[in-house]
């Protein structure tokens, strides 16, 4: 195994997920959810705590797996969830259960994100995470920034596409479409950004 990869597992191998976190990760693996890695989860919990959050909204609740990592690093948090199926939030809401999170700090929103998103409030989030249909993810990320305050973080999952970014021959939409974003917020005068090779990769912008 080449000497990057074997970091990256290490890496990966190197966290642990409370019972709640692993019981939300079989039930993704179990209905073909796409979640994010251990590494990036615990990014995002590092990045709660970091900015102290109190308004966290998620583009993508899957299973759950990802708001428990932002709610790990920020329990006293409000999370707000947007996903279009219905029963994988329900699911989540148990896993959220499971983990001790008061019901009344989480509101989820069953509906597209891209309806759901402009009757959002702007500048209203400390933290925005974006998981959701990935060939929607350049329309997601200028929401996102609207509804970040200034000087929260924008995070963008499954920012290296299972490796295709990187690979200059791998031209489908959805790739060239993080490869545009990527381009793009690198030089971008509104956002600090940074490209974190952990799991599929996370984008980190924080909101001039």
């Amino acid at each position: 195994m080449p000497h990057k990869e074997s970091s990256w597992k290490f890496a990966e191998e190197l966290v642990t997920e409370v019972d709640a976190i692993g019981l939300a990760r079989q039930h993704s693996l179990e209905a073909g959810v796409d979640a994010v890695s251990p590494g990036v989860g615990a990014q995002l919990a590092l990045t709660t705590a970091l900015v102290s959050a109190k308004s966290i909204i998620e583009i993508g609740t899957g299973l759950g797996v990802s708001g428990l990592w932002l709610m790990q690093g920020a329990p006293g948090a409000t999370l707000t969830s947007i996903d279009i199926e219905v029963d994988h939030q329900q699911t989540a809401r148990e896993s959220y259960v499971l983990a001790g999170i008061p019901a009344n700090r989480v509101r989820m929103i069953t509906g597209r994100a891209s309806e759901v998103l402009p009757r959002m409030n702007e500048s209203a989030y400390d933290v925005v995470l974006i998981d959701a249909d990935p060939d929607g993810v350049i329309e997601y990320v200028e929401h996102g920034l609207r509804l970040a305050r200034t000087g929260g973080v924008v995070l963008v999952a499954h920012a290296l596409w299972n490796g295709r970014v990187a690979n200059p021959a791998a031209r489908e939409a959805t790739t060239t479409g993080f490869r545009t974003l990527l381009t793009e917020v690198s030089t971008s005068p509104a956002v600090f950004s940074a490209l974190a090779t952990a799991g599929d990769g996370l984008l980190q912008l924080v909101k001039r």
